[in-house]
């Protein structure tokens, strides 16, 4: 199936401010699956946030194990059950997590990168990993929504890791949200420029 214009504008069309693509399996995905381009720009912007955060931990905290690529995946298809349920697109709603694990188990994608799509909303589980956690603030600071409950995890996950006091965790993850922050509006302005439906 070729992509409706819209989708594959808002795959690979530069942004400001710009946004890194998309790893290719998820590019085929959506591609394969003719998802709505309002979803693809979002997934983009979400993934360019996930980087900058992974690219701080490795810089910041090279002694901290992350799954890079786990995190990229996962946050550049955290919503991709969307596709199922469009009308989340535009209003709330939490049916896209499980449609969204059982969609890339469906394609093949292995349990460990499926489960972003349903833990990306519930980061106060048993079980949340660092990996879930900067997925699910990323989801969150792409568009400068700050949640305390979950940068206290992220931060108390930090401090547990680094042996440093959670408050040195705060002031070094604060100043890298708020710079990351700062470009919300950009890509909000991005995302609404494609239409929910191709």
């Amino acid at each position: 199936m070729t992509p409706s214009n819209a989708l594959s504008r808002a795959l690979h069309a530069p942004a400001d401010p710009p946004l890194r693509p998309l790893p290719p399996p998820v590019v085929e995905l959506l591609e394969s699956l003719d998802a709505p381009p309002r979803l693809a720009a979002h997934l983009r912007a979400v993934h360019d946030v996930a980087v900058q955060l992974v690219d701080w931990l490795e810089h910041r905290h090279p002694e901290i194990a992350v799954d890079r690529a786990a995190v990229l995946f996962g946050a550049a298809t955290h919503d991709i059950g969307k596709t199922v349920y469009t009308a989340e697109l535009s209003e709330p709603g939490s049916l896209h997590e499980e449609a969204g694990r059982e969609l890339l188990l469906a394609h093949g994608f292995e349990p460990g990168l499926a489960r972003f799509a349903g833990t990306h909303g519930s980061w106060s589980a048993p079980g949340t990993t660092l990996e879930d956690l900067v997925v699910s603030t990323a989801d969150k600071v792409w568009k400068n929504k700050r949640v305390p409950e979950l940068e206290d995890l992220l931060i108390s996950r930090l401090a547990q890791a680094t042996g440093t006091e959670p408050w040195e965790a705060y002031l070094a993850l604060d100043d890298l949200l708020a710079r990351v922050g700062g470009g919300a509006d950009g890509r909000l302005a991005h995302q609404a420029s494609f239409p929910v439906h191709g």
